[in-house]
């Protein structure tokens, strides 16, 4: 667009702001970078038409609603808001539940920065936070509270891949007025669909196995059209949504998530296997083992697979841990999970400053406790990578 009456000045901001071709049907989306679509008029600013919804990227945007509706169908959900992390996510759907007075019951074993946001943010907004052994559903009984409003867990609990039998939790929490919220980053839809456990919403953060890569920091919340409506608002303030490049990025990478993933399911259960048969391994921590004390329990439950983290636990010495990790070639230490390639990482570390020893060993943090998020390469490479690194603690 170029007014031949106007200035290089005026006309500069408006040249080639057109698209020169109607391209109805691409193979491949484009990315909607603009952060505003142009309104036509007052009847235009109206949140029922393709106008008014996307006139400010915040509020909605194509690239993000297309992760949302992918989100959705993986869940079986009515409906997903798509945020800028797990964490977003996870601040959103607890923030707009809860109010001043609330009770949230959370499982004693959580990802640790969830934790914080309890204790650290919630508690200052005078909403009581009490966590409890959700493998024990006698110990969950005994601990609501007739203003619980949330109760809030993961079906594999992180890091020592404990499984919580949704089912039992779904009913205990409803029967007491309860809202069940699950994390199920670490399970993802492919082991299983919480909605159809009893959960009213599933949490994930899309930063691990939807993206994949290591190259997208994401999250998501699916429930119902009834309850996303109570949230959507308080979404919107919080200001936490995907931004149109990643949202494209996401969605490129949830295509492949099946071929991924199933993978490294079956990898997972491979190393558990190889490491309990090491000597220099005193326990693995993943589902399908024998010694797993929630076997039965997870092979019910998660008959597809039991997710693509464990942990295992060798000698409680600093030294030798880290010698073990400079040790391994292909195996690398990462901050996160759930990428395309294997990494490990020491609880312990991650969450040093924030918790005492006591907390740490509490948690099932000990020093020796390594956790493996398997990633897609060939097993045998692995197992291999594993079994030469595990030498450095080998008895003098």
């Amino acid at each position: 667009m170029v007014f031949n009456e106007l200035t290089r000045e005026t006309n500069i901001l408006y040249a080639g702001s057109e698209s020169k071709l109607p391209i109805e049907h691409p193979e491949t989306p484009p990315i909607y970078h603009s952060t505003a679509n142009i309104i036509q008029d007052m009847d235009d600013y109206d949140f029922a038409s393709t106008g008014g919804k996307y006139y400010y990227c915040r509020t909605a945007n194509p690239n993000r609603d297309g992760v949302a509706d992918a989100v959705s169908y993986l869940e079986k959900g009515e409906q997903s808001l798509v945020c800028a992390s797990g964490m977003a996510a996870i601040s959103t759907a607890v923030l707009s539940l809860v109010k001043a007075g609330d009770h949230i019951l959370a499982n004693r074993s959580l990802y640790g920065e969830t934790i914080e946001l309890f204790d650290n943010i919630l508690k200052k907004l005078n909403v009581e936070v009490t966590y409890s052994d959700f493998t024990d559903m006698n110990s969950v009984r005994a601990a609501l509270q007739p203003n619980t409003a949330i109760v809030y867990t993961e079906i594999i609990a992180n890091p020592l891949i404990e499984v919580v039998d949704i089912d039992a939790l779904s009913e205990l929490a409803h029967a007491n007025g309860a809202l069940v919220l699950v994390d199920s980053t670490f399970t993802t839809p492919l082991a299983i669909r919480p909605l159809e456990h009893g959960a009213d919403l599933v949490i994930h953060s899309l930063t691990k196995y939807f993206g994949g890569h290591s190259d997208i920091t994401a999250g998501s919340i699916t429930g119902s059209k009834k309850l996303m409506k109570k949230i959507y608002f308080d979404y919107l303030l919080l200001g936490g949504c995907l931004d149109p490049n990643s949202s494209w990025l996401m969605l490129r990478s949830i295509r492949t998530m099946e071929l991924r993933v199933m993978k490294q399911f079956e990898n997972a259960k491979k190393i558990a296997e190889a490491l309990q048969d090491d000597p220099h391994v005193r326990y693995v921590n993943y589902p399908t083992l024998a010694n797993h004390p929630q076997r039965e329990l997870a092979a019910k439950l998660l008959p597809n697979g039991c997710g693509a983290m464990l942990s295992f636990r060798v000698e409680d010495d600093r030294a030798k841990v880290n010698a073990f990790m400079h040790k391994l070639n292909l195996v690398k230490y990462l901050g996160t999970l759930g990428g395309y390639r294997t990494s490990i990482a020491h609880p312990a570390t991650a969450f040093r400053n924030e918790f005492t020893p006591e907390q740490l060993k509490a948690m099932g943090m000990e020093e020796g406790l390594i956790r493996i998020s398997a990633g897609a390469e060939a097993i045998d490479d692995l197992i291999a990578d594993f079994k030469q690194a595990l030498t450095v603690f080998k008895k003098a």
